[in-house]
């Protein structure tokens, strides 16, 4: 929400000689966020200019760039001789003769970026066409500013090259952007920040003035009918509580808004369209009640508000046609004809034109539940529908109709009815009893019983005393904060005390730490993990956790595969994501294509995050209260309602493994390099894994790793992914992968690890080769040779394989080398061939390997 500093000037006292930064710094001392400063720091030459030809032509890149003549007046005189000056322009949206805005030689725009005159594009250009972000005035970079089109074309007609953009734009003004949060909707107005500012310099008296504190007529016989009719309310509340109708006749339709209106829309980042249109976003914007314009001629009588029936469908003012949905409020002629979807947006039927001349004003309080929905549904965000999702004043709409009325009857030209319409169904808020001293107990800071009671009632709040106990008080909250009228806003209330009294009255106190219980083991074990991986070479990355529906097909997954069982979500960020993802690895791939595209050729990336897998359909989950903590049930309940969600970690490579150079050629990461991977973690927990073959989408058959503990609990896998796989992903051929479950491998390392004295005696060296069937795992006959060599076993090495002469066919050769040690002497020579044969023995026995 934008603010400029002469409009809050007039509902709000500013500081003598406020800047932009002192009032965005008050109003953060008060709990609202900066977003942006904007005007104030253009200087130089920003002028009007007319385009009196150009010539466009495409770049090698394929850019459409055009060599354009610009009359700007006598600035010109300044830069070259004559008017009309070069400027070479990359945007495309403008006619010769259209208006636009220019920046000459000598300009200093937002950010402290000065225009000169420079060479671009083999050319030399005389200054800049501007778009709107390029002065502060927007964010838009779609193209340059059109006049005409920003300010209107009865405004533009009566532009000359050369006349001052700055103050035609309101540049010269400072504007403060502030982030509204959803909590504080009633700061989405002038009127808002204005009470905000007077709140931070103290709220002194007279010091905020209400621009909402306007008469208007009593409703009357004679006004338009209205009918508010919801036979669906959401949760219980009505879709529309208040409904105010004014009609003005007789407007003539060819007068423009006036100058300093559209100014303050074009600073506040809106568009002025019509006189109509721009008094309803003008009121809208000072007091925060959105309004909507109907064209009375287009009416046939009465307006009712309902609920749509399925199958209706309205053409928006987008030129949309939505599908609607029975949770959506309507605003429709006769209850037949549909006019608007309510808060978000109009339709087109009945929108003001260049010919309306009776205009009737809808100002009305809609349920924020309802509008929020239809909002999201319908992905309409809308200045409407962000006021009224938020919570918009329901005492306000007569004021905001008023306010309308008034500055149609003198723009306009137009007369406001007698007759007045207003459907007033809201509910009186209920006083609350707050004990004064819970501020005091709830931020530790002595708040005396007067403070508390006055920084309420500037807040707008009625406090009576409580008859019954001067410790409390009776405190109603005001309309405009809904925020504070629910059942238990005690807390709200101390944290509304804390803020006006000032944050920065609050010490800073260091609490004493008790003594805690340190990391948990799940902790531990994930930061040893992601710092094993670290270690090994590879970047720890975060990734969201939402996938596409096609990307179980990428990954070649088998149809009664698990991992296709993903969990839709029922709001997704991205309808192109709708899933949580059953694996890490399908949103690393993610990670590591993004950093390939953008250049990187050896890229190593690792994450450690949750994967969802239901193991079947999920129940509806209940929805607890919050008055009390929910029993085991309950909690059982909310449990089965969600997937399993196991914690994996995952790594990706590709490219060169060890770097090329003067030594020579680099190393390709293969399978190898992720296997070597999870071994590293296997060992930083003291875990000892298992490898074998096997075959596991999405990895490659022939070049996947099986990781298990050594009673078979499976690990995770490891490998080179499948080549379709990387065709459908888009990743470099022979990209390597693992994926672990560390849950796994927490239930692992949870106990002890005994530590092993070191040996001061030599170790003995023994090798042996194997004879074994081709299809026996080497991890089977390691595994065989451990177990039969005895305690005094150090280490097991595969360093040779072999197939081929003097081995029989259907056979290979794996070359063991056997280290022992002994903890208390040197082994002699007959101890370690008595080993050895052990050792093999057991090998033939569990495998049927032969000694070569």
């Amino acid at each position: 929400m934008r603010a400029p500093l002469t409009w809050l000037a007039e509902y709000a006292d500013l500081a003598p000689g406020a800047t932009g930064a002192d009032v965005a710094a008050s109003l953060v001392s008060v709990g609202l966020e900066e977003e942006d400063l904007h005007g104030g720091d253009i200087a130089g030459p920003l002028v009007v200019g007319r385009v009196l030809d150009f010539e466009e032509q495409v770049q090698r890149n394929g850019k459409p760039i055009r060599y354009c003549t610009v009359d700007v007046g006598e600035h010109g005189q300044r830069v070259s001789e004559g008017s009309a000056q070069e400027i070479v322009c990359g945007a495309t949206n403008f006619a010769v003769g259209d208006l636009v805005v220019v920046a000459l030689p000598g300009a200093v725009l937002a950010g402290g970026f000065e225009i000169s005159s420079r060479r671009t594009y083999g050319r030399m250009s005389n200054g800049m066409i501007c778009a709107e972000d390029e002065i502060g005035l927007g964010h838009d970079h779609a193209g340059i500013i059109v006049l005409p089109r920003l300010l209107g074309e009865e405004v533009a007609a009566g532009l000359r090259p050369g006349d001052d953009a700055v103050a035609l734009l309101g540049l010269g003004e400072e504007t403060v952007e502030v982030n509204v949060t959803p909590d504080r909707g009633y700061c989405f107005s002038v009127r808002g920040l204005a009470r905000e500012y007077w709140h931070s310099q103290g709220s002194p008296p007279g010091g905020f003035r209400d621009p909402a504190d306007v008469r208007w007529p009593p409703p009357n016989e004679g006004g338009y009918a209205v009918r508010l009719e919801d036979d669906a309310p959401l949760e219980g509340r009505p879709g529309c509580d208040r409904y105010v109708a004014r009609i003005v006749r007789g407007i003539d339709p060819t007068r423009p808004s006036p100058p300093w209106m559209q100014r303050r829309l074009t600073q506040m980042g809106m568009r002025p369209i019509s006189l109509a249109v721009d008094v309803t976003n003008y009121v809208m914007l000072a007091v925060g009640q959105p309004l909507h314009a109907f064209d009375v001629d287009k009416l046939s009588g009465s307006i009712v508000v309902r609920r749509a029936r399925p199958g209706e469908r309205l053409a928006t003012l987008d030129d949309v046609k939505r599908e609607l949905s029975p949770e959506d409020l309507l605003i429709t002629d006769g209850g037949e004809h549909l006019l608007a979807i309510a808060g978000v947006m109009g339709g087109a039927s009945s929108e003001v034109d260049d010919a309306t001349t009776d205009v009737l004003i809808e100002s009305a309080h809609f349920d924020p539940t309802t509008i929020a929905r239809s909002s999201r549904r319908h992905r309409l965000v809308t200045e409407a529908s962000k006021r009224f999702e938020r919570g918009v004043d329901p005492q306000v709409a007569p004021a905001a109709a008023q306010l309308a009325v008034d500055l149609l009857v003198e723009f306009g030209g137009g007369t406001a009815d007698p007759a007045v319409t207003d459907v007033d169904r809201t509910t009186p808020r209920a006083a609350y009893r707050l004990d004064v001293t819970e501020p005091t107990r709830i931020v530790g800071l002595d708040y005396p019983r007067e403070r508390v009671v006055t920084i309420l009632r500037d807040l707008g709040c009625t406090v009576e005393d409580d008859p019954a106990d001067p410790q409390h008080v009776l405190v109603t909250p005001p309309s405009w904060r809904p925020d504070l009228d629910h059942d238990s806003p005690g807390p709200d209330y101390a944290e509304e005390v804390a803020r006006i009294d000032g944050y920065n009255s609050i010490p800073s106190v260091v609490p004493t730490p008790s003594n805690g219980q340190g990391l948990t083991h799940g902790q531990r074990v994930r930061r040893t993990v992601a710092d094993a991986l670290a270690g090994a070479g590879f970047t720890e990355v975060l990734t969201y956790p939402f996938v596409s529906a096609e990307l179980a097909d990428q990954l070649q997954l088998p149809a009664d595969d698990d991992r296709r069982a993903a969990v839709r979500l029922a709001n997704p960020l991205s309808e192109e994501r709708p899933l949580l993802r059953t694996s890490v690895l399908g949103t690393l791939v993610d990670a590591l294509r993004r950093n390939v595209s953008r250049g990187f050729k050896d890229v190593a990336l690792f994450e450690l995050g949750l994967v969802f897998r239901p193991g079947g359909p999920l129940r509806t989950a209940p929805v607890p209260g919050i008055a009390a903590r929910p029993d085991d049930a309950v909690l059982e309940q909310l449990y089965a309602a969600v997937p399993a969600q196991p914690r994996h970690a995952a790594v990706v490579a590709t490219g060169l493994a060890e770097p090329a150079g003067w030594w020579g050629g680099g190393r390709p990461a293969d399978w190898t390099d992720v296997v070597a991977a999870v071994r590293t973690v296997g060992a930083a927990l003291a875990v000892p894994v298992v490898v074998s073959g096997d075959v596991h989408a999405p990895w490659h058959p022939g070049r996947c790793a099986r990781v298990a503990l050594p009673d078979g609990t499976l690990v995770g896998h490891a490998g080179e992914l499948h080549p379709k796989v990387l065709a459908a992903l888009e990743l470099p051929p022979r990209t390597v992968a693992a994926e672990i479950d560390l849950d796994v491998l927490t239930a692992a390392s949870a106990g002890p690890v005994q530590a092993r004295s070191f040996s001061t005696y030599p170790p003995a060296h023994t090798d042996v080769a194997l004879l074994v069937r081709r299809d026996v795992p080497a991890a089977d006959v390691e595994a065989a040779l451990r177990e039969g060599a005895g305690t005094d076993l150090e280490a097991v090495a595969l360093f040779d394989l072999y197939e081929g002469e003097h081995v029989e066919p259907g056979h290979r050769s794996l070359a063991f080398r056997l280290t022992f040690r002994a903890p208390d002497r040197t082994l002699t020579t007959e101890e370690v061939n008595g080993f050895r044969d052990a050792a093999v023995a057991a090998a033939a026995a569990a495998t049927g390997a032969v000694q070569r």
